[in-house]
């Protein structure tokens, strides 16, 4: 029997893939130190990340770049000010990732627009 092609099927339902959660994160700098300092970390301990005071932060959804922020505080907790979305044409989506870009694409039309999330 014939297997079905990609990319010949029905465009998805974009209401099946709103309600699939995600992870969104912020990174605020990273560093690579050899184990043997790892190891002689203790309470205290001061690591020097790669990114400079006052940097904007990455913000990741699934450990995917989409933009860079700054972090504000919402009703006692932190949250992330969006200052730069990526667009979709500079991200490094691998072919999983499908959906993401479906969403980001959503999304990225919002980068004009006057966009003040809500936090509940």
């Amino acid at each position: 029997h014939a297997q079905p092609s990609q990319g010949t099927g029905p465009a998805p339902d974009m209401d099946v893939i709103l309600d699939i959660p995600v992870t969104i994160s912020m990174e605020v700098g990273n560093t690579q130190i050899p184990i043997r300092n790892l190891l002689q970390l203790n309470q205290g301990s001061v690591i020097e990340l790669d990114r400079l005071a006052g940097e904007p932060l990455d913000v990741l959804v699934n450990g995917t770049l989409i933009a860079h922020g700054e972090v504000v505080m919402v009703n006692e907790k932190f949250g992330i000010r969006l200052t730069d979305v990526i667009s979709p044409g500079e991200a490094d989506l691998a072919p999983s990732d499908r959906p993401l870009q479906t969403l980001w694409n959503r999304f990225g039309s919002l980068r004009d627009a006057n966009f003040t999330p809500r936090f509940s």
